[in-house]
C-alpha cells in the first residue's frame, strides 16, 4: 500500500518529537520485551511494546495528552466518542489539567470499561449502537455547548502522541525489519507507520484487524472511507467507523501500511490464551490480534526481528475468565466455541 499519496499528510517527525516531550511524565515509556512463545515455537525473535503498562492500561494515553495538554488556556471542557480506552485516556488526561470531561459511547462498549471511565471523574454518555452514533453527540457538545473535541484517532496531534510508540520501538532495537499493528480507526497504525517509515523506510508495517466490522481495512479496499456496521467481537477496541470525512489517518494507513491482514474470532481467542498462559498477560482482544496473524500463519516468513504492540488491558474481566477457562463466548449473533488451552 505504500506509495505517492495525491493528498499530502502535514503530520512531520517535528510534531512527533514535540509530542514526545509533551506527553513525558504523564505517559510512560513503556519496555519491549522478547516473546518466549514466538521464539520457541515459530523460531524467530518477536518484540512486543508493553503500552498495557501506561497509567489507563493502554496506548491511547499518548494522544490524548498531547492533544490535551496542547490545548488553550480557555478550554474549560472535552469531549471525544469512544469504545472504551481512548475516553479512559482522555478522562484521565482531562483530570490532570483540571478540565471537564464527557465521553460518548455507544451501548455495544462493555460496562467494565465504561465503569472505569466514571471511575476517574468524567461524564459518560451511552448513545446509540454505534460509535458513529456516539460520535454524533461528542459533535453537537463541541458545535453547540463550546466543547473541545478529542478525536480518538483522525487528528493529527492525536496521531502524533501515538507515533512516539514507533519512535521509541527503533531507538530501543534499531534492527527491527517488522512491525504488526493493532488497526482500527487508524490513530495508532497512522501514527507508528508514519514514524517506522521515516527513521527506517525499509521496515515493513502491517496492520492487524478482525475479519468481521473492519472499517479500515474495508476503506483501504475501496480507495475511499467507507462505513462498515459495528458489530461486537473480542477484538472490541477494533471496532467503529473511521469516518466518511476522514481526513488523516485514511490517508497515511493508506500511504505508510505495507499490507493489511484479517484474523478471525476463533484465532483472536487462541491468541489472548497465548498471551495469558505463555507470556502470563491479561490483555484485550485487540492486543492479541498480531499474535493471532503469527499463529495462524497469516504473514508467511517474517523477515528479521518483529514487533508488535501490546496495546490495552482493560478488557471484560469475566469475558476474559471465560476464553482462558475455555469456555464458549457469544458476541451478538456470532458464536466462538470453546476451546482449552493446548488441547
Amino acid at each position: 500500500m505504500t506509495g505517492a499519496s495525491a493528498v499530502q499528510s502535514t503530520l512531520s517527525l517535528a510534531d512527533v518529537l514535540a509530542a514526545r516531550k509533551t506527553i513525558a511524565g504523564a505517559a510512560v515509556q513503556t519496555p519491549l520485551i522478547p516473546s518466549v512463545w514466538a521464539t520457541r515455537t515459530h523460531g524467530f525473535d518477536l518484540l512486543m511494546k508493553m503500552e498495557t503498562m501506561q497509567p489507563v492500561g493502554a496506548f491511547k494515553l499518548r494522544g490524548a495528552v498531547n492533544a490535551i495538554f496542547t490545548l488553550p488556556d480557555d478550554v474549560k471542557a472535552v469531549t471525544c466518542c469512544s469504545t472504551g480506552n481512548h475516553g479512559r485516556a482522555v478522562a484521565y488526561a482531562a483530570r490532570a489539567r483540571g478540565l471537564k470531561a464527557t465521553i460518548c459511547m455507544s451501548a455495544l462498549v462493555p460496562q467494565a470499561k465504561v465503569d472505569g471511565i466514571r471511575a476517574l471523574g468524567a461524564d459518560v454518555r451511552i448513545v446509540g449502537r454505534s460509535q458513529d452514533d456516539a460520535q454524533v453527540e461528542s459533535t453537537r457538545l463541541a458545535t453547540e455547548e463550546g466543547f473541545a473535541e478529542i478525536p480518538p484517532f483522525d487528528d493529527l496531534r492525536v496521531i502524533a502522541g501515538q507515533a512516539t510508540i514507533g519512535l521509541e520501538m527503533l531507538e530501543t532495537r534499531p534492527d527491527i525489519e517488522t512491525v504488526l499493528v493493532p488497526l482500527s480507526g487508524g490513530g495508532l497504525a497512522a501514527g507508528v507507520a508514519f514514524a517506522v517509515k521515516v527513521l527506517k523506510p525499509s521496515a515493513r508495517v502491517i496492520g492487524i484487524s478482525m475479519d468481521r466490522g473492519a472499517a479500515m481495512h474495508a476503506s483501504l479496499a475501496a480507495g475511499r472511507p467507507v462505513e462498515v456496521e459495528e458489530v461486537a467481537s473480542l477484538a472490541d477496541s477494533l471496532g467503529g467507523g473511521i469516518g466518511l470525512e476522514n481526513r488523516h489517518s485514511f490517508a497515511l494507513c493508506r500511504d505508510h501500511l505495507d499490507d493489511v491482514v484479517l484474523v478471525t474470532e476463533d484465532e483472536i481467542y487462541a491468541a489472548m490464551q497465548t498471551l495469558y498462559y505463555e507470556e502470563r498477560m491479561v490483555a484485550e482482544g485487540a492486543c492479541a490480534v498480531g499474535i493471532a496473524a503469527i499463529a495462524a500463519g497469516k504473514l508467511g516468513t517474517l523477515k528479521g526481528p518483529a514487533a508488535t504492540i501490546i496495546t490495552g488491558r482493560n478488557v471484560d474481566m469475566a469475558a476474559f475468565t471465560r476464553v482462558i477457562n475455555g469456555e464458549d463466548i457469544v458476541l451478538g449473533d456470532h458464536h466462538v466455541k470453546g476451546k482449552a488451552y493446548g488441547a
